[in-house]
């Protein structure tokens, strides 16, 4: 069956025709893919700023594509959705993940990890106490121990890159 308008009103549901004006709320999120917000009116979008708790919004006029148009954005749709499945679908391409390579704790950088002046103001913030030098290499220490088992986990999980859950 041939569609006969482009979209329902967001508020009063009303069938809102190809290449009429509508209204759409300048707020980004009211405007993302599928959710895209339309109204038939100034007052089907004022309807929806309560419910929505917008603090600085306004109706922006805007015209309905063609049924043309609108056909030609569904059928690009539908082919992303395929091309999505079929990706998802897919054995991985890439063979597993080559195994980390092994350095020598010798050729490791063996540099400062902290910011020192971060650290002493955060101690003097928090507690009013200074903050001995030699806290600073064993600080870094224990920041290398976590980062090398991070490494690991992110490894047995076969990625190439460490993320915040791998601590």
């Amino acid at each position: 069956m041939e569609r006969t308008f482009w979209k329902h009103c967001s508020t009063c549901k009303k069938e809102l025709p190809f290449r009429t004006r509508y209204h759409a709320c300048n707020v980004s999120t009211c405007n993302r893919g599928h959710t895209a917000l339309a109204f038939c009116s100034v007052e089907c979008w004022d309807s929806h700023v309560p419910l929505l708790r917008h603090r600085d919004a306004w109706a922006v006029e805007q015209t309905a594509p063609s049924r043309e148009e609108w056909q030609r954005e569904q059928s690009e749709e539908a082919a992303a959705a395929e091309r999505r499945e079929a990706r998802a679908s897919a054995p991985p391409a890439s063979p597993a993940p080559t195994p980390l390579p092994r350095v020598a704790p010798a050729d490791l950088p063996h540099d400062v990890l902290i910011v020192v002046s971060k650290l002493k103001a955060y101690v003097r913030a928090r507690s009013g106490m200074n903050t001995s030098d030699s806290v600073i290499d064993v600080l870094s220490d224990k920041v290398r121990e976590l980062c090398d088992a991070a490494i690991e986990k992110a490894a047995q999980a076969g990625r190439r890159t460490v993320l915040d859950r791998d601590f």
